[in-house]
């Protein structure tokens, strides 16, 4: 899966190959990266070097510690983006929106409620799939007038995740 990464001013190409590897701007490395401590500690292994990293996501933006240097990062799926500029392409201003999975992945955190008013790019559901959370976004105001997934469950692309009202 590609993403679009940017640490400060500078903006890298990254495409997840497989769960133990990882290309960037055409260089490929092996990674490995376990979460040690609730999403905010991780052992990243790089190349066979041994890293603690310390993360913090922050409206859409990642902080991250890693060898006493703190970076300002920010991860855009390309194919959820893409899918999103298309879908929001054709949001129509009244009646239901169907908020699906972009990807297979795992529901990691369900932050609106049914019947929850939301605006614009409120995150409704955050999927995990290859180690990166995705958050699902309203794609217009409104109300949440359905969540049909729980916590913890593994859902398919295209699946309905909530609608929106």
């Amino acid at each position: 899966m590609k993403y679009a990464t940017t640490v400060g001013s500078q903006t890298f190409t990254m495409d997840v190959n497989r769960d133990d590897q990882v290309t960037v701007d055409g260089e490929t490395s092996a990674v490995d990266l376990i979460s040690i401590e609730q999403g905010t500690t991780f052992s990243l292994l790089l190349n066979n070097n041994s890293y603690e990293v310390l993360v913090n996501e922050e409206n859409g933006v990642y902080q991250v510690l890693l060898l006493g240097h703190l970076f300002n990062v920010s991860v855009e799926d390309e194919r959820a983006r893409r899918l999103a500029q298309a879908a929001h392409a054709f949001v129509p201003a009244s009646g239901e929106v169907q908020i699906r999975a972009p990807m297979p992945g795992l529901v990691i955190a369900i932050p609106a409620t049914e019947g929850q008013i939301v605006k614009e790019g409120e995150v409704l559901v955050i999927l995990e799939s290859m180690k990166m959370e995705n958050e699902l976004k309203a794609p217009r105001d409104g109300a949440v007038s359905a969540v049909r997934v729980q916590l913890g469950q593994n859902v398919d692309q295209g699946l309905t995740l909530a609608t929106l009202a």
